[in-house]
């Protein structure tokens, strides 16, 4: 399995090529849209499938869904190609405040609306494409998000995996004593206000230092440029925290957790805690020794070993399903 990492420089994730020749180069068909949620804001979708000849199915569906101040394009869109080159259909979209989607930038007061975008989403897709298997797959925030459609979707997926998944916050990235003490107070008063952590969470998650260098060159980037989560938004993924934490013994769906330990911003015994909680009877927990918070960060050679891990959990299950 080629990651299309190796493709990438410091200037974009498709190296020397524009995004049109790097999709046929990986023989990719993409599909860029907008739709209209159920609160009238314009959300950014994309969808990957393989140039596939009409005799040749799809394996899967995968949903994929990213991270805080992240988006659906530019690194994580190598990650979808990946999956997709695997014979999957994947799709993607762009949370609110996010990347090309409307809303106040990094603004998610109430993650149950962003929870109903991915509903919408994947809903649609997977009713015009039936009777393929469906996974999850989540970074970060997405992989709290992603819990929480297993949990509000209880029979609708095949398989859950989760990278780096927000399943408890870091002391490290948690607002300074007192604001923390303060946040509800404040996120009712001053909801954007940005609060003050003690580092920048993108400083703690990509590890070289060229990666960083792309990330910041996202032509969505100066949308969330600071970092610093908003009052509300901060007093919301504790919320989200707190709520996996009570409620992850119902999940059930076949799972996999990839988490670097060396992660500062979700520490990894947060994953470890959720993977004993959860009710799943086929889970793995990867604990990778040395990787920051997102694996695409790491040397390409990292990120071509454990996600083709990933790729081939996916394929296993997919093929298992479309063989009974």
């Amino acid at each position: 399995m080629a990651h299309p990492i190796h493709q990438a420089n410091e200037n974009s994730p498709y190296g020397t090529l524009t995004r049109e020749e790097f999709h046929v180069q990986n023989h990719i068909l993409h599909h860029q849209s907008f739709m209209l949620n159920n609160r009238n804001m314009k959300i950014y979708t994309q969808s990957w499938r393989p140039d596939l000849d009409n005799a040749t199915p799809l394996r899967g569906f995968v949903g994929v869904i990213h991270g805080y101040t992240a988006e659906s394009s530019w690194l994580l869109e190598l990650s979808a190609v990946a999956i997709a080159k695997s014979g999957f259909l994947v799709s993607a979209l762009d949370l609110q405040g996010h990347g090309y989607s409307q809303g106040y930038p990094g603004h998610i007061p109430n993650i149950e609306h962003v929870v109903d975008d991915c509903v919408q989403l994947f809903d649609s897709i997977r009713a015009e494409n039936p009777n393929i298997p469906a996974f999850l797959y989540g970074e970060s925030l997405g992989g709290a998000i992603a819990i929480l459609l297993c949990l509000k979707q209880k029979k609708e997926w095949d398989g859950l995996i989760l990278h780096g998944a927000m399943c408890g916050v870091s002391r490290s990235i948690k607002p300074i004593w007192p604001i923390e003490k303060l946040l509800p107070v404040a996120a009712c008063i001053a909801p954007k206000w940005k609060i003050v952590i003690t580092r920048p969470p993108e400083s703690m998650s990509y590890k070289e230092v060229w990666k960083r260098k792309l990330v910041a060159k996202s032509p969505n980037r100066h949308r969330l440029a600071s970092g610093k989560p908003l009052a509300a938004t901060a007093l919301e993924f504790l919320r989200v925290c707190e709520f996996i934490e009570r409620n992850c013994h119902e999940i059930e769906v076949p799972l996999m957790i990839v988490h670097g330990a060396e992660d500062r911003v979700c520490e990894p015994k947060s994953a470890k805690k959720f993977y004993e909680m959860v009710s799943s009877k086929e889970k793995s927990l990867e604990i990778v020794k040395g990787m920051w918070h997102m694996l695409i960060g790491e040397p390409n050679e990292t990120v071509e070993l454990v996600f083709g891990r990933i790729i081939s959990w996916i394929c296993k299950r997919a093929d298992k399903y479309n063989q009974c």
